[in-house]
């Protein structure tokens, strides 16, 4: 009785000097990322001297390249390689679209049009059709009898009343997903789509789609915000007519690589703490937010760890995962192995949401597990993480979830702007602030390090 009363007396000068570690430790690390970061030096490298990252692509294995020298030169304990094959899908040529007749009358006006990824061309010509516009797929089913031998235009719109601008991209992200094949079924030849996102410039943005096999394979494109408009008011005043001409197809799958480095556990070796962003991006631009942001983050974090001689429990991996965009087969192939050679994984990492203010993280976790994780809300507050929710990941390491239960975690920054740019030729380097970027990275890193330490 006594020993259990004297130690209820120790216990909370016990947790004052725990939580006074690991203050100083992170704060440690804040330093170490603020002064001294890689992160931003390392995004130019892989923006500017790389670009456009499209799995398959010979960019792509620069990339790789890149990314396997990178963690090497950082000092990590292990760097390896994972194969996978990844669908090999090419743009083909410039896409085009244009508006060519109204009610009759000739019109000449240009619209700024990128075809969606994993879409079909239109067979070395133009299509021309006249043009059904609808809102939203209720419209298209009310009006089926009008779609035959038309392009469908899709103007559905991001909800501003969504203060989390992912919630509204999760609702649109439907048309240009599902949008071609909905409309092929009552005999479209093609579709157009408003871009997915309530920026103000005319930037088309790409991203992928899928067929349903029992529909026609039919061009896909998206359409820039100003032209969308355009396209809406002309089509509530005035029959009218398209050009569009995309040159998009696939090859067989080629082989890609996941890139993988660690840092060795020195009491649980064989329990592995995942941290991670995907490596390629979209033709179109430089995938600066989407997701040059997320592998540099998750090399910094492996470097800042190592700067600070942080010798971890757990073994660390740091994956610069293979086709996200269009396929996720780096993600899926991760999993696989690690349920092939009976790993145990206790967290996972993902930061796929841009390189912008860091504000807190989403979590996919048991109930305790989850209030563990919010128990550390004062250590990460100083850096910006003000809310630690629940729901969240990231596509690549949710396979980790499903075969394990592996709980986890995705970087959630200011999401206000992320939709401005995503998929679209304005994500490039210049659009990157260092300062941001590096928080992101100092968040990451004290999480990491504090799953590590005291487990879940």
């Amino acid at each position: 009785m006594k020993k259990n009363l004297l130690l209820l007396a120790f216990l909370p000068l016990m947790l004052t000097a725990q939580y006074s570690t690991d203050s100083a430790f992170i704060k440690q690390i804040s330093d170490e990322i603020m002064r001294n970061g890689k992160a931003y030096d390392l995004l130019r490298q892989l923006t500017k001297g790389i670009g456009g990252r499209l799995a398959g692509s010979a960019q792509y294995n620069q990339a790789v390249k890149w990314g396997e020298a990178s963690l090497k030169a950082l000092g990590a304990d292990k760097v390896f390689l994972q194969a996978c094959m990844m669908p090999n899908w090419n743009r083909g040529g410039v896409d085009k679209a244009s508006v060519v007749l109204i009610g009759g009358k000739k019109s000449t006006r240009v619209l700024d049009v990128l075809a969606l990824g994993n879409s079909e061309g239109t067979g070395g010509k133009p299509i021309v059709a006249e043009v059904l516009a609808v809102q939203n797929f209720a419209e298209l089913e009310a009006k089926q009898a009008e779609v035959k031998g038309k392009i469908v235009y899709f103007n559905y719109k991001f909800n501003p009343t969504n203060i989390n601008p992912g919630k509204s991209y999760g609702e649109a992200g439907q048309y240009r997903r599902t949008g071609a094949s909905r409309a092929a079924k009552y005999g479209a030849v093609g579709i157009m789509i408003r871009s997915l996102t309530e920026a103000t410039d005319n930037n088309p943005h790409t991203g992928t789609m899928v067929y349903n096999d029992s529909f026609p394979k039919i061009p896909a494109l998206a359409v820039g915000g100003d032209d969308a408009d355009y396209l809406w008011e002309l089509g509530k005043k005035n029959s009218f007519s398209a050009s569009i001409s995309t040159h998009g197809f696939f090859t067989a799958d080629v082989e890609g690589h996941s890139v993988i480095a660690e840092l060795t556990g020195t009491e649980f070796p064989n329990e592995y703490i995942t941290v991670g962003g995907h490596l390629d991006s979209w033709d179109v631009n430089e995938g600066a937010h989407d997701d040059g942001a997320g592998i540099v983050h998750t090399i910094e974090v492996m470097r800042a760890l190592k700067a600070l001689g942080y010798r971890p429990k757990r073994t660390l991996r740091f994956v610069l995962f293979a086709n996200e965009e269009n396929g996720f087969r780096g993600a899926n192939k991760y999993a696989e192995e690690a349920q092939k050679n009976k790993e145990q994984h206790l967290f996972a990492l993902e930061s796929d949401a841009g390189g912008f203010t860091p504000r807190g993280f989403g979590i996919t976790a048991s109930v305790e597990q989850l209030r563990k994780i919010q128990s550390w809300i004062p250590l990460l507050k100083p850096y910006g993480t003000d809310n630690i929710n629940a729901g969240g990941g990231g596509a690549d390491i949710g396979p980790l979830n499903r075969v394990f239960g592996t709980a986890l975690a995705g970087l959630m920054p200011d999401g206000q702007r992320y939709f401005d740019l995503h998929h679209a030729r304005s994500d490039v380097f210049e659009n990157v602030n260092k300062r941001e970027l590096l928080l992101g990275a100092v968040n990451m890193a004290a999480l990491i390090y504090l799953v590590d330490k005291h487990g879940l």
